[in-house]
Parts: structure tokens; C-alpha cells; sequence
């Protein structure tokens, strides 16, 4: 077989394996998103629970850099502090290096099993969470048959001439050996792959022991700039996270090549196996950099506030929002479309923010916080009013049936959305205060299940957001089913709520009807979010009378 060949087959088995996990990754989010962000939100309470949850969120992700993200973004929110924040990372770069072990262990009988079952769930039912969850099942089956692929496409590679001596020559140059497995953690935007690709070729002995730990610590750091160039562009405070992640993650890792250079620690000690040495080498050294790393956490902003930039003064930033509404596109319908759809975005972002921070306020309603939410319900009037205007200024006889289709579409969701930021400004902010004013609070039961309606009113509102940007007729599909999920979740907690009430608790009798109007307003929101899918439906002829086919 010739060596174009023989990599043209690992690079398609480790193609699959980057594929795979990351079908895992969106499963999973999809699924369960925003519960394991508002479980993670949570728990950020000090470094160590902060680590363990970070962990625990990593593996169910089975990505550590996915959850640097998520830290990075409740940083720059002011959720929690960037302490907290690198030690929820260093316990997820942890989790990252256990789910590497889970997946070394041989489970190749059940690839088919996860096939045949992920298949049926994600055909069989049309409820998100089996369709997710058929989705999570063949990513799984993929992952583990990609593993098999990458040992038997390397297979050939014992016979090469070449190969041995590369490999001898990195043998006595763990520099290089180190600064290829970071770029190759770098190019596969996964440490997960990139270990047990290693640990796969050490396991057929392409690989010499001698450089287990150089690439082990090369991979690790890598790993760790992957998310600070994914966020070289955020808010300079969501910035400290990842980059903490490097200080103490990447900068350990370089600390521990010069000490493997001196001590020469043979990683075969570690397990009898040279590729779970490998494994366990990655997981040795990112628990270490949590022992160490975890206590040293919350000394890190402090650190890098000096050597980052200063924010730009109001002066270099012209703070007034730039609208897409171009009066030189009214001319040509399909741009003034184009401009009017861009401009929605706008509307979104400042819901998702409306929607997220509100639920915040029934536990600490800051007077502040309040302040700003109802100025971002300000803007939504005023883009809505500015989508109006726009759409209503384009010659009518320029517009075709399919524009003119478009348009309506396009107003209409303008109009629904202004609709969601009304109900959160006016009638959630109302509940607000007035379980403020009342110095009331709502019972454990009671808020736990609030927090579930919340949870799924604030994930449809991102479907809702993704269906105006890329028309996917899959995800209407999903958030159309969701409208069922949604009154049944109503329903339970309405009979739960009535069960308490008939015990007497007086945490229910004190917030009922808080409660009870609560969940009214994140049901006609969620009603009005679920509505703006249906015109995609109905072109595709999927929707009858307000009933999906």
C-alpha cells in the first residue's frame, strides 16, 4: 500500500473522530444546554466546587474548550468572577482527560448497538429530546468505530522506512516533539483527539515511550490555546479566563518538559499498556495542574489586568449602535430584505440578554440591573420601529409574490419580538418587584420548577433565533414539537402548585399568584417565540391550519 494512501485512510479515520465528537458536543447542547449552563452558573460558588462542576460539564460535553466558552461568556456577564472562572476550567480540562480513559476502553460490540438504538430514537420519535438523544448515541457509535479505523489505518505504518526515523530523531529532540503535538492539539481544536490518536499509535509501537510525556505535555499545551485564540476577539474580561487557562495550564506544561528533560520520567510506570500510559499521563498532569492551579486561581486576574491592554476610553469607540438599515438598498427589495433580516439580530441578542438576565432579579433585584433591562427594551422599540419604517418605505411594485412574502415574514417577526421584550419588561419586572416589595419567597419546589420552564422557554428562544438566521426547516420542525414539551411542563406545575396549596405551605399561599402569572408570561412568550418558526414550515407545506404535518 502506498504512503499516500496509508494517510489518506488515518486522515479520514481522524476526521471521523474529530466529526464524532463534536456530533456528541451539539447533542449534548441541544439536549441539555441551557439546564447544564444553569447547573454550571450554580455551582460557581468557590474554586474547588467551581472545579468539580467545570468537570463534571466537560465530560458530558466531552470538550474542555466548549466549556471555556461558556465560563468566558458568564465572566463578561458578570456572573461570576474570573477566579472562580479559571478554576471551573482547570477542572474542566480535567474532565476533558478522564473522558479520554472512558473511551480507551474497549467497547467495540456496542458500536452497532449504538447505531441501531440512536437510529431508532432519533426516527422514531419526533420530541427534541429523542431525536437528541439518538444524535448523542451515533455520535458515540462514530467516535468508537473512528478509533478502530485510525489502529488499522496506522497498521501499515510499521512497515514504513520513514516514519522510524522521524520518530528517532524526535526522540532526542522532545523540543520539537512537544512544539508538533501543540500544533496538532491546535489544528484539531480537540486534546481529546489528539490523545488518543497518540495513545492509538503508541499502542501499535509507532510510537517510542521515550516520547509519551513530550507529547503528552505538547498536546496539553496546545490544548490550552485553543480558546484563548477563540476569544482573542471577546470583551477583554472574558478574555482573563482562557488566558489564565494558558498561564497556568500551557506555561505548567512547559515547566514540566524542561523537568522530564532533567528527570527523564519513563511514563511506562503509569500503566502496562503504552497507549494508556499515554491516557494516563494526560490525566496525571492536568490533575496536578488542578492541585496547584486551583488555589493560585483567583491571584491570576489580578496578574493579567496589568499586562493586557486597557479598555478603549469612550473617545476611540463611537458608542452609538450601527443599524443595517441602508437607505441606498431600498432601491432593490432583495438587499433592503437582507438589510431588515440583519437588523432582527440586533432585536435577538438584546432578548436573549432580556430573557437570561430577568429570572436573576427574583433572587437579587438590583435597582441597577433593572435599569438596564428596561433600556434594552427601550433599543427593541426602537429597532422595531426602524424595521417598520424601513420595510414600509420599499416600493411596493418592486416587489415580487416571493419578496413580498419575505417582507411580511420578516415584519411579522419584528412585531412578535417586540411582543417578548413588552412581556419581560412590564409583566416579568412587575412580578419582580412586587415579590420584592412583599419580602416573599417562592417555595424550593416552586422555584426549582420556574427555573425548568425558564430553562426551556430561554432554549427555544435560541432555536428561534437560529431558525431567523438560516430558515432550517429541521429546527422549526423541533421548535414547533416544543410548544407540546412546554404545556406539559405548565400543566405539572400548575397541579404541583395546587398540591401545595391544599397542604398549606406557606411559601405557595404567599407567591401563588406570582407563580401562577409567571408562568402565564413565559408561556405566551413562548408562544410567540414557537410562532415566528411557522412561516418556514408552511412553505415547506409542513404546517395545515396551525397543525404540523
Amino acid at each position: 500500500m502506498s504512503g499516500s494512501v496509508i494517510f489518506l485512510n488515518l486522515a479520514g479515520a481522524v476526521a471521523l473522530l474529530l466529526w464524532a465528537t463534536r456530533m456528541v458536543r451539539t447533542g449534548v447542547e441541544r439536549a441539555y444546554g441551557a439546564a447544564l449552563k444553569t447547573r454550571l452558573r450554580q455551582a460557581l460558588t468557590n474554586g474547588f466546587a467551581a472545579a468539580l462542576a467545570g468537570a463534571g460539564l466537560a465530560i458530558a460535553m466531552q470538550s474542555a474548550t466548549a466549556v471555556a466558552l461558556i465560563i468566558a461568556g458568564f465572566v463578561a456577564g458578570g456572573y461570576v468572577g474570573s477566579g472562580i472562572g479559571i478554576a471551573a476550567l482547570l477542572g474542566a480540562d480535567f474532565g476533558s482527560a478522564l473522558v479520554t480513559r472512558l473511551l480507551r476502553i474497549d467497547l467495540s460490540l456496542l458500536v452497532p448497538v449504538l447505531f441501531l438504538l440512536g437510529t431508532i430514537a432519533f426516527r422514531a420519535s419526533e420530541a427534541r429530546m429523542w431525536r437528541q438523544a439518538g444524535r448523542i448515541m451515533i455520535g458515540i457509535g462514530l467516535l468508537l468505530l473512528s478509533l478502530e479505523l485510525i489502529g488499522h489505518a496506522s497498521e501499515p505504518l510499521r512497515d514504513s522506512q520513514i516514519l522510524p526515523l522521524v520518530l528517532n530523531y524526535l526522540s532526542r529532540d522532545w523540543i520539537s516533539a512537544f512544539l508538533l503535538a501543540g500544533i496538532m492539539a491546535w489544528l484539531f481544536h480537540s486534546s481529546i483527539a489528539a490523545v488518543l490518536l497518540v495513545a492509538s499509535l503508541t499502542d501499535r509501537g509507532l510510537i517510542p515511550p521515550v516520547l509519551i510525556v513530550p507529547l503528552v505535555l505538547g498536546i496539553n499545551f496546545g490544548g490550552a490555546m485553543i480558546a484563548a485564540y477563540l476569544t482573542r476577539g471577546m470583551d477583554r474580561t472574558a478574555r482573563v479566563v482562557p488566558l489564565g487557562n494558558v498561564l497556568i495550564r500551557g506555561f505548567g506544561a512547559v515547566a514540566a518538559l524542561l523537568l522530564q528533560i532533567v528527570v527523564q520520567f519513563d511514563a511506562s510506570w503509569l500503566a502496562g499498556n503504552p497507549g494508556d500510559a499515554v491516557v494516563m499521563a494526560h490525566i496525571a498532569f492536568n490533575g496536578a495542574i488542578a492541585l496547584i492551579g486551583i488555589p493560585l486561581a483567583g491571584f491570576i486576574p489580578g496578574f493579567l489586568d496589568r499586562l493586557l491592554p486597557p479598555p478603549r476610553s469612550d473617545g476611540e469607540l463611537v458608542k452609538k449602535r450601527v443599524t443595517a438599515l441602508n437607505e441606498a438598498d431600498l432601491a432593490n427589495p432583495t438587499l433592503a430584505l437582507g438589510d431588515a433580516a440583519r437588523e432582527l439580530l440586533a432585536m435577538c441578542e438584546r432578548i436573549d440578554v432580556m430573557l437570561q438576565r430577568v429570572f436573576e432579579f427574583f433572587h437579587q433585584p438590583r435597582g441597577a440591573d433593572i435599569d438596564a433591562l428596561s433600556k434594552l427594551d427601550d433599543e427593541v422599540d426602537e429597532i422595531h420601529a426602524g424595521i417598520k419604517f424601513y420595510l414600509a418605505r420599499i416600493p411596493e411594485e418592486d416587489l415580487d409574490n416571493a419578496s413580498m412574502g419575505r417582507l411580511n415574514d420578516i415584519l411579522g417577526a419584528a412585531i412578535k419580538l417586540e411582543q417578548v421584550a413588552d412581556i419581560i419588561a412590564q409583566n416579568l419586572v412587575a412580578k419582580v418587584r412586587k415579590k420584592e416589595d412583599r419580602k416573599i419567597s417562592f417555595s424550593e419546589q416552586g422555584w426549582r420548577e420556574l427555573s425548568e420552564i425558564h430553562a426551556e422557554v430561554l432554549k427555544n428562544a435560541r432555536l428561534t433565533f437560529n431558525v431567523l438566521v438560516s430558515g432550517d426547516l429541521e429546527t422549526a420542525r423541533e421548535l414547533v414539537h416544543q410548544k407540546e414539551a412546554m404545556r406539559q411542563l405548565v400543566q405539572k406545575s400548575e397541579a404541583r402548585h395546587l398540591e401545595r396549596l391544599r397542604e398549606g405551605l406557606s411559601t405557595s399561599r404567599e407567591t401563588s399568584a406570582i407563580h401562577i402569572d409567571t408562568i402565564r408570561d413565559l408561556k405566551e412568550i413562548n408562544s410567540l417565540l414557537v410562532s415566528i418558526a411557522y412561516p418556514v414550515l408552511e412553505e415547506a407545506g409542513m404546517l395545515r391550519k396551525n397543525r404540523l404535518v
